[in-house]
């Protein structure tokens, strides 16, 4: 990753200077875009691709009033205070280690993962991803207290709590859920549904439990790794929203080593609980057609993903990267599920 240029600090520094939403409830994507684009080798491309994007985001929101220990409790899940979680996480992460203010934060953020269909989550693991490979600077720890600070604001529970219990993986518990009633939804209405989904409670525990934090961090990579596959088969049914099944439990797992390993288990569950319910809500009933693509290297996947250009297929075809490190041949199925991606969503003008 290149992070001698100044460009990815350049570009959390614009980005910073733009609300976290845009158009009522539209996330931000900048963050992770461009975390993503200089990881893969695309820092080129950076600039050009926020000079389109800023287009159309707004200013950051007014603040309210300020929190502190005494009163956050009352401002979370709370969208209008997401500037003062903003300045409130800023402070923070000024006056203590930043990993020491993950830990504090993420338990308590962790049950509302549901918030801003995922993307809180997200951008708390794109920037975790940085501090921990690429080093700390100022531009990377302010992205932090960015990135929780929308979570705390966002903050939402699923309407379901998930407890695994079965023998069956990831990949199997994925294939037996049910589908929602009605997909054609909003996130939040579509995971309403899940409480009264005949027999989802049931295929969402049949997953195996972990036996210890290490037993958690595998079992979260094959959470990933399934949900990444399943794209490539069923992601016609919402092709944006259903990529958040995979990248939202990857910016979990992409978290753990920043986290006490107590944490970690917890993580998986929540995580799981996720995937499971946006894959409900967001995949198709039938598979497409096998995809026939060709032979490509990992690098141009990413640099088709990068021309296509759109943050979703951006940030699944990063995703997809890192489940075909996984394995010493590569991952054909997961690189396959981000060449999808560009078929499915309509491109950057």
């Amino acid at each position: 990753m290149d992070t001698t240029s100044g460009t990815l600090d350049e570009a959390l520094e614009r980005l910073h200077s733009t609300g976290p939403e845009f158009r009522g409830f539209l996330s931000n994507h900048g963050p992770m875009a461009v975390e993503a684009l200089v990881r893969h080798g695309q820092s080129r491309t950076v600039h050009r691709w926020l000079d389109d994007y800023t287009d159309r985001l707004e200013d950051v929101p007014s603040p309210q009033s300020p929190l502190d220990d005494t009163n956050w409790q009352q401002a979370l899940g709370d969208p209008r205070r997401v500037t003062d979680w903003t300045a409130y996480l800023a402070r923070q992460v000024a006056e203590r280690p930043w990993r020491a203010v993950l830990a504090t934060w993420w338990p308590r953020l962790l049950p509302g993962i549901a918030g801003a269909a995922t993307h809180p989550v997200i951008r708390v693991g794109h920037a975790v991803r940085v501090l921990l490979a690429e080093g700390e600077e100022a531009p990377r720890v302010a992205e932090l207290a960015h990135a929780l600070g929308y979570w705390a604001a966002r903050h939402t529970p699923l309407p379901v709590s998930v407890h695994p219990a079965g023998t069956a993986t990831p990949a199997a518990a994925l294939a037996a859920l049910p589908r929602v009633a009605d997909q054609r939804v909003r996130p939040l209405d579509g995971l309403a549904q899940l409480p009264g989904t005949e027999g989802w409670l049931a295929a969402a525990e049949s997953v195996r439990a972990p036996h210890g934090p290490d037993a958690a961090r595998d079992q979260l990579a094959a959470v990933v790794r399934a949900a990444t596959h399943r794209y490539l088969d069923h992601g016609h049914g919402d092709a944006v929203l259903l990529v958040h099944a995979a990248t939202a439990p990857n910016a979990v797992l992409r978290t753990l080593p920043a986290l006490p390993r107590e944490l970690w288990a917890p993580s998986l569950g929540v995580a799981w609980a996720a995937s499971a319910a946006l894959t409900s809500v967001y995949s198709s009933a039938e598979p497409l057609p096998p995809l026939r693509a060709g032979a490509l290297t990992p690098q141009e996947v990413f640099e088709r993903a990068t021309t296509h250009g759109d943050a979703h297929a951006i940030k699944l075809a990063d995703t997809a990267l890192d489940v075909a490190s996984w394995t010493p041949d590569g991952d054909e199925r997961a690189l396959s599920a981000a060449l999808r991606a560009l078929e499915l969503i309509a491109p950057e003008a």
